[in-house]
């Protein structure tokens, strides 16, 4: 609760309160950059969808796990783009569950959404989907997490900068 002496400050800072547990003072302009965050980690969002041909399978005809880490790291790099509308560049995958394997003939669809945003780096978690063509039965497949960094011309890492 606000005592009388805070009500001067009021205009500072704008009060949240989460249930019983805490009160917490989140400064204005921090407000307006973690809603500017939120809109771009949605506007971000990425949807890719291929085709799984027998050409980018394995002897086992289901697709070849390199070639589902090239499609991951690629929508990491896209949704990061769209995210920051900077040069960016991956530094590193994170762990990477192949659940189910992704036989030809189906549909992959690829899903990248931003996780979590630094100062100069963020993460892309990306999944996998197995689509069937002729039905609408889909199961996930991969799931994998992305580093991406922004750098600038001289290929350093520099500050992620929302516009």
């Amino acid at each position: 609760m606000l005592s009388q002496s805070d009500t001067g400050h009021i205009h500072k800072y704008i009060l949240l309160t989460f249930g019983n547990k805490s009160e917490h003072f989140i400064p204005p302009l921090k407000l307006k950059t973690m809603e500017k965050q939120k809109q771009a980690i949605k506007k971000s969002e990425t949807h890719v969808v291929k085709c799984v041909f027998p050409n980018t399978t394995n002897h086992y005809d289901t697709l070849f796990g390199g070639t589902a880490l090239q499609w991951m790291d690629e929508v990491a790099f896209i949704t990061a783009s769209r995210f920051s509308r900077q040069k960016m560049v991956t530094v590193s995958s994170d762990r990477v569950d192949f659940k189910k394997p992704i036989p030809s003939g189906t549909f992959a669809e690829l899903i990248g959404k931003v996780t979590m945003v630094g100062s100069s780096s963020l993460k892309v978690k990306v999944e996998i989907y197995i689509e069937q063509m002729y039905s609408d039965d889909r199961e996930l497949a991969v799931v994998g997490e992305f580093t991406m960094v922004a750098i600038n011309d001289s290929k350093e890492a520099q500050a992620i900068v929302l516009k």
